[in-house]
């Protein structure tokens, strides 16, 4: 039995990539944030990122469980958790939802995944749809290469070298999705 959200509710955790935080609203995940020095710091990252009132709340501890468990090395694709995609355009929800297909282990390009969204010549877009993924590691904007699989870029707390982390975590071969 799914129980009444009356607002956005967040759970903070630790974690072996910084502290955490999942935000759900209306059963559905809204953002993940991680790499955060401190239960303080993911706090206040979460109550900046949130216009309506939220509550701490043990939302959803099996995600938070699998984000632990990723975080300290076992790979996951999260494709069954639901995300919540208000806000974002058509061509980003594409993109967003391309990128979830990506499997664990593998990568794609920014221009693969343009075409894939029907639009082949907007790399740039998806670059930047992916540099405002408000849901990293459930939607793995890490697994996106730059092209000759560079690793592009990553605007999360721990820049490329967090990305690198990432796709070693999940002991990937650079692979091409196509």
């Amino acid at each position: 039995m799914e129980r009444p959200v009356l607002g956005d509710l967040f759970t903070l955790f630790a974690s072996e990539l910084g502290w955490m935080a999942i935000v759900g609203r209306k059963n559905r995940l809204l953002y993940v944030r991680f790499e955060e020095p401190s239960k303080a710091s993911v706090l206040s990252t979460v109550r900046n990122l949130l216009t309506t009132d939220a509550c701490e709340d043990d939302w959803n501890e099996p995600l938070a469980a699998r984000l632990q468990a990723y975080a300290a090395g076992t790979p996951d694709d999260f494709r069954d958790i639901a995300v919540d995609y208000e806000g974002w355009t058509p061509f980003a929800r594409k993109v967003l939802e391309f990128c979830r297909r990506v499997p664990c282990g593998q990568t794609t390009s920014y221009g693969q995944l343009a075409a894939r969204a029907g639009s082949p010549r907007a790399a740039r877009a998806v670059g930047n749809v992916m540099a405002h993924n408000r849901c990293p590691l459930v939607i793995p904007c890490h697994r996106v290469l730059g092209s000759g699989s560079s690793l592009g870029g990553y605007s999360a707390r721990g820049g490329l070298k967090l990305k690198r982390k990432l796709l070693d975590i999940e002991a990937m071969e650079v692979v091409a999705v196509k």
